[in-house]
């Protein structure tokens, strides 16, 4: 499914003009932020190639995919800001949440009671967890400015990246997508046995005599 959204929207932006495909580009940072799903990452790495072809600017892309990437985080973060204790409640009524493992949202608070902004800065680089990310700082109304702040620096750091990498590769971009799904896979492996461990060690604590 999602190399077939891949493969059509390659076809598409390859039928655009130079102007039409940072649009693209735009909206596809966008809205991989609101839906997970949609393999951004990889459309971006494409991104690489075409500035390596002189089809579009390294630097426009780079900039349009930031701030398109931080207005989707701070979306979520609206939404969680405004209606977090009702999707806590009522998640079924919300279609989007299909999407989102809210399982996680108590973890990611207590990562952010923890490492605080750091957890948003860090959010780009944790594939699976984005939205959840997003949608708690809301949720936890962290302040505004440093969210937008830190959440650029991580979107800036992590598009360069990509970008980069399809620069190097050149017409062997897709092979960033085979990457990118091993990296996601071992992100939500150690996220869920570091649950696992602070679970057993909360039990252990807990069944321990005083």
């Amino acid at each position: 499914m999602a190399e077939q959204f891949v493969q059509e929207t390659v076809q598409f932006i390859n039928t655009l003009p130079p102007s039409s495909i940072y649009l693209v580009f735009f909206a596809v940072a966008y809205v991989e932020n609101i839906v997970p799903p949609i393999p951004g990452d990889v459309l971006v790495a494409f991104g690489g190639y075409l500035a390596a072809e002189s089809v579009i600017g390294l630097v426009p892309v780079l900039l349009l995919t930031t701030i398109a990437s931080v207005i989707g985080f701070m979306s979520m973060y609206w939404i969680g800001s405004r209606w977090g204790m009702l999707i806590q409640q009522k998640k079924k009524q919300f279609w989007l949440l299909r999407f989102i493992p809210l399982k996680y949202i108590n973890k990611v608070r207590s990562w952010m009671q923890r490492w605080g902004m750091g957890v948003v800065l860090a959010n780009r680089f944790l594939a699976g967890t984005r939205s959840v990310i997003s949608l708690t700082a809301g949720l936890s109304h962290t302040r505004i400015s440093s969210t937008i702040f830190y959440s650029t620096l991580s979107s800036i750091l992590w598009n360069g990246i990509l970008l980069g990498f399809g620069w190097i590769v050149h017409e062997n971009w897709q092979l960033i997508g085979k990457y990118l799904s091993l990296y996601g896979r071992i992100i939500l492996g150690g996220i869920a046995i570091f649950i696992i461990i602070r679970l057993i060690v909360y039990y252990y604590n807990k069944r321990s005599p005083n």
